[in-house]
């Protein structure tokens, strides 16, 4: 398996950012997610040279729903980075993180009015989705007194190679305004007098592999940016989203690098701001390209079983990485403490839950496997913890950092306590 820069293998066991795994499973327990700072900042500083040196004029927001720890947001603010936030918990986390509010995109398709209040009071820019979200923000920013940054979210009506579930750019999706309708709600918003549209949003799926698609939803962007300018409308910054993907298969071909997408992306842009006759913010949202492959989930073997399948039962399920159940997603694993190990056998890494659909990998060739060993699975970085749950009543587990050889906590993990503790008693079982 080729494994990228920040994890190696050393005496057979599997490290991350310089640090032994099997190390951090004794001192924290498991499960146990692990991510590596230095692989973060890598990943952002790509981002951010590969389109600086085409446009000077970029911001790269993080797409905080991919991984919403403070220590990650931390890390992303100190290197400037913005980021777009889905909700009003996630637009806390990045003004606690120490990202300006101006810095943020306030995102999502159905915002109740205390998200568009809280965007208001700190002054967030807004991704408005619909011409009834217009007139709710227009009403509570003049109720405030105050004029609400916004942009429109575009459907551009792009298919793209992805998983449905994860594709939002289709006509049929529920996010945004269709690409026609645009000019429209862009006049709409000009005459409200709590508003002011200052942007323009799009973002078409996840986990993309081609580069191609990318290309043809900035050619649909620039062609609405031209359109609005001749309206005038004076757009500050054009954001073409995020979703570029990762190779979860680390041994299949290469994927798209940020290098590859900026060299894609930005002369198209280009063209487009020439024509209009504009110098607008270039935005960018990326999420899972940032943070994914930081990341490794350990599990300790409960038991190994042979029935349909060689099952290796572990500590962790899809109460604490769902994609593989909800998507068919595959990742890459490891046995930690053994990393160095021949394949011998084939196994299927199963978790916990109460559930046939929880298993975590199916039929590997791994070295030989016995309880008490490691598991590690690749890639969690990104909808990991931030998609976990309590379900069967399990706590969820620690997230620990390292970088530089140092490792901390940055989430202790639940307790069975923790699992009552918002519960209340209704008076008549008092």
């Amino acid at each position: 398996m080729n494994l990228p820069p920040h994890l190696s293998v050393r005496d057979s066991h599997l490290y991350i950012g310089g640090t032994d795994t099997v190390e951090l499973a004794e001192r924290w327990g498991t499960p146990l997610y692990v991510t590596d700072e230095a692989r973060i900042i890598e990943k952002f500083r790509q981002y951010r040279e590969a389109l600086e040196k085409r446009y000077p004029d970029v911001r790269v927001l993080y797409a905080a729903k991919a991984n919403g720890n403070l220590a990650i947001l931390r890390t992303l603010a100190a290197l400037g980075a913005g980021a777009d936030v889905f909700s009003s918990g996630e637009l806390l986390l990045g003004i606690r993180a120490g990202i300006p509010p101006e810095r943020l995109l306030f995102n999502g398709s159905s915002k109740s009015r205390e998200d568009l209040s809280l965007a208001v009071a700190n002054n967030v820019p807004v991704s408005v989705d619909s011409l009834d979200e217009l007139h709710q923000l227009d009403e509570i920013a003049g109720n405030a007194g105050k004029t609400a940054q916004i942009a429109f979210r575009v459907n551009p009506a792009l298919e793209v190679p992805t998983h449905p579930k994860i594709a939002t750019g289709l006509a049929t999706t529920k996010f945004g305004i269709a690409h026609d309708l645009i000019p429209g709600v862009y006049r709409e918003a000009l005459e409200c007098r709590n508003v002011d549209p200052v942007g323009i949003h799009c973002h078409i799926g996840s986990q993309i592999l081609e580069i191609e698609p990318f290309a043809r939803a900035a050619g649909v962007m620039m062609k609405i940016v031209s359109d609005l300018t001749a309206m005038g409308v004076n757009l500050r910054f054009v954001d073409l989203g995020g979703g570029l993907g990762i190779p979860y298969h680390h041994d299949s071909d290469p994927v798209p690098t940020p290098e590859d997408y900026a060299a894609a992306v930005v002369p198209i842009f280009l063209e487009g701001i020439r024509k209009a006759g504009i110098s607008p913010e270039l935005w960018v949202e990326p999420g899972r390209s940032l943070v994914s492959d930081s990341t490794v989930l350990l599990a300790r073997v409960n038991s190994v079983k042979d029935a349909h399948s060689k099952f290796v039962n572990v500590d962790a399920g899809f109460n604490l990485l769902v994609r593989p159940a909800m998507y068919d997603s595959y990742h890459e694993v490891l046995v930690a403490n053994r990393a160095g190990g021949k394949p011998e056998e084939i196994y299927t890494i199963a978790g916990p839950i109460c559930e046939t659909g929880d298993i975590l990998a199916s039929d590997r060739m791994l070295p030989r496997i016995a309880t008490g060993d490691l598991i590690a699975v690749l890639d969690t970085g990104a909808y990991g913890f931030a998609m976990s749950s309590q379900y069967n009543s399990r706590p969820r587990c620690a997230e620990v950092m390292v970088r530089d050889g140092q490792a901390a906590l940055m989430r202790r993990a639940e307790t069975l306590e923790d699992l009552t503790a918002t519960m209340v008693t209704p008076p008549w079982q008092r």
